[in-house]
């Protein structure tokens, strides 16, 4: 454990309350072998996929289970929904309904009264920016407490047939959601916001993508019958290889210059909220970092809500303790890469 810094008036961010919410349903390693014809080794071992969760077809929308989260976030911050000045939806883009604010829904169905709501989106990424970005606009403006919430359920997007997007066989379902304030001196705060790091690279812009339904080529029923409507990677053997170029160095770069800008090294590093990965490059990464972790092979890949299930996780088996640097770290297709360093309070 590293030296717990002392919170002052110059540490003016805090997280006070989280939550996490996944379906009940579940599928297994096993179960995507099967229908994929990928042995089940293979799924279970390289993929990381023991289970996941998956949404039912007549529930579970991402509204639903942001909800769900944020109620736990908001009862663990000790807050009501009237309390909330902004709500920020940073999860998944495939919603309830196509151009659509699910901020704008969730913020209805909690009951909050002033609150504005906007969304955000880096794809996988989004949890460390998030934070990123509700911290600069409560330093910058009127907010005082700010809601995020995350969700998705893009396993519906999954075709276990196209071997061709078979690094996405890992997409599971969840939400989670976390509450900032202004007031980190106050006896509610989990921990203390410090600083964040991003860097994207355009190159993979078009790298992963779901055919149909955009402008480029609107949904029609040729396009329906040719099932465009599910995601795909159009170059996979050469996304492969140039992600393989970059992908280590440029986590990597963006965990030292956040625990950098907030005044620590790896040394002082504890604990690394990840986005899920094959086994692998998991255990890489984490090695470089050397830092206790919390490998999601029971849930898959959530989008951005990775970074708080494994920190829950994490924190129910003691591998988080006061006073403890919290790294989260993910990476999106796009490709972005992003970190956000937490000092652990309890």
């Amino acid at each position: 454990m590293s030296e717990s810094r002392q919170v002052t008036d110059a540490d003016p961010v805090a997280l006070t309350g989280y939550g996490v919410y996944v379906p009940e349903e579940v599928i297994t390693g096993q179960a995507i072998a099967e229908q994929s014809g990928v042995p089940e080794e293979v799924v279970v071992e390289k993929m990381g996929v023991r289970e996941k969760r998956v949404c039912p077809t007549d529930g579970d929308n991402v509204t639903d289970m942001s909800v769900k989260a944020a109620e736990q976030a908001l009862a663990d911050a000790e807050l009501d929904a009237e309390d909330l000045d902004m709500v920020l939806y940073h999860g998944s883009e495939y919603k309830d309904y196509v151009v659509w604010s699910a901020a704008a829904n969730v913020a209805e169905r909690l009951g909050t009264d002033d609150a504005f709501a906007v969304e955000s989106y880096a794809l996988c990424a989004g949890a460390p920016l998030a934070i990123r970005q509700a911290k600069s606009q409560l330093l910058a403006d009127a907010p005082e407490t700010v809601l995020l919430v995350s969700a998705s359920r893009e396993e519906d997007l999954v075709d276990y047939e196209n071997e061709a997007s078979s690094f996405m066989f890992n997409f599971g379902s969840g939400a989670s959601a976390a509450v900032l304030e202004t007031d980190p001196a106050n006896e509610r705060a989990r921990a203390v916001v410090r600083e964040s790091a991003a860097l994207t690279d355009g190159s993979f812009s078009e790298d992963v993508i779901m055919p149909a339904g955009g402008s480029r080529e609107p949904t029609t029923h040729a396009t329906v019958d040719a099932g465009l409507h599910t995601l795909d990677v159009p170059d996979p053997d050469g996304m492969k290889e140039r992600l393989a170029d970059v992908s280590l160095a440029n986590f990597l770069d963006v965990a030292d210059d956040a625990l950098e800008r907030s005044g620590y090294d790896r040394d002082d590093l504890d604990f690394v909220a990840l986005t899920h990965m094959k086994r692998s490059f998991h255990d890489l990464l984490t090695e470089k970092l050397d830092a206790k972790n919390y490998y999601l092979d029971e849930y898959g890949h959530v989008q951005s809500v990775d970074q708080l299930l494994a920190l829950d996780e994490g924190l129910a088996r003691g591998k988080v303790e006061s006073g403890d640097t919290v790294l989260f770290l993910a990476a999106g297709t796009g490709y972005t890469w992003a970190a956000t360093v937490l000092e652990w309070r309890g």
